[in-house]
């Protein structure tokens, strides 16, 4: 699982890291009108991720899902079909859910006119990205977890080549309207889509003649009608359009609640509330996301190993797989969140300017990640041993504690309301899952807490240090400017990898983790 964790882990966060770099240049050529532009294009592209996950259908994780199922029992012919069963499906619901865009921009923009072109320009997206989700899910239920990540790589690359020469040429060149280049921007997710089609055909290609092989040698027990397989997909595939959902009901909820709430809450502008908006639901996010695609990595890579542990029945590997997946998140997401919240001022500043409300945000929004990570991986292990309904109802537990905490959350801390309410009520769906892991699997949470309490106890050592780290900097250049708050980042984040690599080698939980490899490391670092 290490493996195809990393594989899926350096894909997701590498394109992360690239679709939140872009913003610096971004920002920069948008000028003045940058946080408008930023507030649009969320309000756009949470329209379009839900479309994209009712286009998709949830089928890409449901073809992994089921790929690993079949492979379990050596039916690689049924594997096969299922693939091309799929591909079906996703095509018809990408023009169908494309054209429904296209045709209700008006109704889903609710009342603003700016959105209009940015979810049609999204449209052309959702058609082609489904047919290349399935290919992506069919590679992983093999294990093949290399395609995946390098056709998530390659697509950001193009997408973000694109929207920053359209962005170029229309504010710079042009001296055009925002609207055009955010308009411009989100279309380039069709671009990228483009490069990624080419990256996973090519690897498609390249193993074809080795899953022929598998085809030819594997059983051929089971029969099975190409209608019962496309029933099959739907019937798997309808639970994950709602479970993968999840975190963007949760923003969608704060897009057509956020503006009503703040007018009844206080006498705000428009430009006041997308101003605030923005904070959370772009800046914010774009940063935060990139840590929370660690957990999205790792949920990719559990979903078929679980299926494949059920599909043979075998309680003890899923027990253990539950296990290790919940570590592995621990030790990744809670020093990461905890490090961005310790140089949240000069992340900020770099990729923004500096801006004390966002900034604030940041921090705040630093910690809530985790229980959004949380629900990735917690989620995707649901899936993956076939608990969809149970999952279901406990994410509309969460949504409707969402619904309930919202109101009261802004009233108390007004923009960082949206974001305690998200992180409470995915608390909330967290435990119910744990608790049904636990029934059922009887996990060993006393051998984890060892391992737990020492990921939490070098995370808050190395947050406290890197954060005297940061003050400590910022008393010799100021943290205000873009180019100082760069070079004091570099420091403070060589400092806090560098403080719990230390203590993760030197009190042996890199070990515990990683496996035994991890001994010749700490020798050649000459840690005791």
């Amino acid at each position: 699982m290490v493996t195809g964790s990393a594989w899926m882990t350096a894909g997701s966060v590498t394109s992360r890291l690239i679709g939140a770099l872009y913003v610096i240049p971004w920002v920069t050529w948008l000028g003045t009108y940058s946080t408008q532009a930023n507030a649009l294009f969320a309000k756009g592209y949470n329209i379009y991720s839900i479309f994209l996950q009712v286009a998709t259908a949830g089928i890409p994780s449901a073809i992994s899902k089921m790929v690993a199922h079949y492979n379990g029992l050596d039916e690689y012919g049924v594997s096969r079909r299922l693939y091309h069963s799929g591909m079906y499906v996703s095509m018809a619901m990408g023009i169908i859910c494309s054209i429904i865009m296209f045709g209700a921009a008006g109704i889903l923009a609710a009342g603003d006119p700016n959105v209009i072109p940015v979810i049609r320009s999204l449209a052309w997206a959702v058609l082609v990205i489904p047919p290349m989700s399935i290919t992506r899910g069919f590679l992983q239920g093999y294990n093949w977890m290399a395609p995946s990540a390098m056709s998530q790589f390659v697509e950001q690359v193009f997408r973000v080549i694109y929207m920053l020469a359209a962005t170029f040429f229309v504010m710079k060149i042009q001296k055009g309207s925002w609207v055009v280049a955010v308009t411009q921007s989100t279309f380039a997710a069709f671009i990228g889509a483009i490069g990624a089609i080419i990256v996973l055909t090519s690897a498609y290609l390249h193993h074809r003649r080795e899953m022929n092989e598998l085809v030819q040698g594997g059983k051929r027990d089971i029969s099975v009608s190409t209608f019962s397989l496309i029933f099959k997909i739907i019937y798997q595939a309808i639970p994950f359009i709602v479970i993968e959902s999840g975190i963007i009901i949760f923003q969608l909820i704060d897009q057509y609640t956020f503006p009503p709430i703040m007018r009844m809450l206080g006498h705000y502008t428009n430009y006041q509330i997308n101003a605030v908006y923005a904070l959370f639901s772009f800046n914010a996010n774009k940063l935060y996301m990139i840590i929370i695609s660690f957990a999205t990595g790792m949920a990719a890579t559990a979903i078929p190993l679980l299926s494949e542990a059920r599909a043979q029945n075998d309680t003890e590997g899923i027990r253990k797989q539950i296990e290790n997946a919940l570590t592995l998140f621990y030790f990744v997401m809670i020093p990461a969140s905890m490090g961005l919240a310790a140089v949240a001022q000069q992340i900020y500043t770099v990729f923004y300017r500096y801006d004390a409300a966002g900034v604030t945000v940041l921090e705040f929004a630093a910690f809530m990640a985790i229980p959004l990570g949380m629900y990735s991986v917690a989620a995707a292990m649901m899936q993956g041993i076939s608990e969809n309904k149970r999952m279901m109802t406990y994410l509309g537990i969460g949504v409707i504690i969402k619904f309930i905490l919202q109101i009261p959350c802004m009233m108390i801390v007004k923009g960082l309301g949206p974001l305690l309410a998200t992180g409470l009520a995915m608390m909330v769906v967290n435990y119910l899952i744990l608790h049904s892991f636990n029934m059922e699997f009887n996990l060993h949470f006393n051998e984890m807490a060892k391992s737990t309490n020492q990921i939490l106890g070098f995370s808050i050592i190395m947050f406290v240090i890197v954060k005297v780290v940061m003050l400590l900097i910022g008393m010799i250049v100021s943290p205000y400017g873009r180019y100082t708050a760069f070079f004091s980042l570099i420091p403070g984040v060589i400092v806090g990898i560098l403080v719990f690599i230390y203590l993760a080698l030197r009190y042996r939980l890199a070990d515990n983790l990683l496996g035994p490899r991890m001994e010749s490391l700490r020798v050649k670092l000459h840690i005791k």
